[in-house]
């Protein structure tokens, strides 16, 4: 049955609720443990298969055990994943990553605030371990815009979402080549799968 009130509404409200094309009970959940506190969220393996195989892939791997949000637009979303601490002493260099995975934008789910979402470079087929958590209804990133294939979202924050926004509140600034670094790091202390 389609909702029929936003979704952030009801994350807002605490309530418990069944994702996208599956029951609550079987879709996988993580959590994000940072530096300001733990974001928890469920992930839609039906709307996008091969996104979430690989985000869970790093997951088991550790690899965003010690990254940072790296990019920070307050009105817009936080985007992490792919450096580590060593960005602050000049090491701008992403941590090596697999092989990127095909763009699954066109599953239905929207860049929403609170939805998370792969970064990727104007290729379409390019994301590999950087993702983005939306804090505005970001609808220029959906299929068909901004480029013509859009970001592929493949889950949703259902806990933590005052962290979200707070770390979207942090201070930035540019750091070599790079914009809207926060002054501070925000370190994603680790990841790891909630449920099976």
């Amino acid at each position: 049955m389609k909702l029929k009130f936003p979704l952030i509404w009801a994350i807002t409200l605490g309530l418990a609720m069944a994702g996208p094309g599956a029951n609550a009970e079987t879709n996988p959940r993580v959590a994000i443990d940072t530096s300001m506190g733990r974001i928890v969220v469920e992930l839609y393996p039906e709307k996008a298969p091969k996104t979430v195989d690989n985000f869970l892939q790093y997951v088991k791997d550790g690899h965003y055990d010690g990254t940072i949000f790296h990019r920070i637009i307050g009105n817009f979303m936080i985007q992490g994943g792919g450096y580590t601490k060593n960005f602050y002493q000049g090491d701008l260099q992403p941590k090596s990553t697999r092989a990127p995975i095909p763009l699954e934008s066109q599953n239905g789910l929207k860049n929403d605030k609170g939805w998370i979402a792969m970064a990727r470079t104007a290729v379409p087929d390019s994301a590999t371990s950087q993702f983005f958590i939306n804090t505005v209804n970001n609808d220029s990133l959906n299929h068909p815009s901004p480029d013509g294939h859009g970001y592929a979202v493949f889950g949703q924050v259902v806990e933590g979402m005052d962290i979200v926004m707070a770390i979207a509140g942090v201070s930035t600034g540019s750091m070599g080549p790079m914009r809207d670094v926060p002054a501070e790091a925000v370190v994603i202390q680790e990841v790891t799968r909630l449920d099976p």
